[in-house]
């Protein structure tokens, strides 16, 4: 017996218009059902588990010790500029000059998410 992971939780301020950033940058919908105001959403994924949001009392105060990762279709350095437009804050940059690493961002709460390389930068820096 083994268990599935059915959703990653993440705790916020603002259901809603966090969801909806995490929507933008997925390009996946929010449950049909979800509205402004609403303790908990999600953002409903191709693949793999949901993201589900849930309203909670107290800010963020330290790093996350979970986070997500990010494999962009794009160049990395395009969808940095792409999510840094939807609302995210640059963090840190562990790009190296070789090109492999990546770029932690923050959405606009405070939880950090990582931008790694996408397959076409990967398939670039082999060849």
């Amino acid at each position: 017996m083994v268990s599935m992971v059915q959703n990653v939780a993440i705790d916020c301020a603002d259901a809603y218009e966090l969801a909806l950033f995490w929507s933008r940058v997925t390009g996946r919908p929010l449950r049909p059902e979800d509205r402004p105001g609403d303790p908990e959403t999600r953002v409903m994924l191709a693949e793999g588990p949901v993201l589900y949001f849930n309203q909670v009392p107290e800010p963020k105060t330290i790093k996350n010790r979970i986070h997500l990762c990010l494999r962009p279709e794009t160049a990395r350095e395009e969808e940095v500029e792409r999510l840094m437009g939807l609302g995210a804050d640059f963090v840190t940059d562990h790009r190296n000059p070789d090109g492999s690493g990546w770029v932690i961002l923050a959405d606009p709460e405070g939880n950090e998410f990582c931008v790694l390389r996408s397959e076409s930068d990967r398939v670039a820096m082999n060849s």
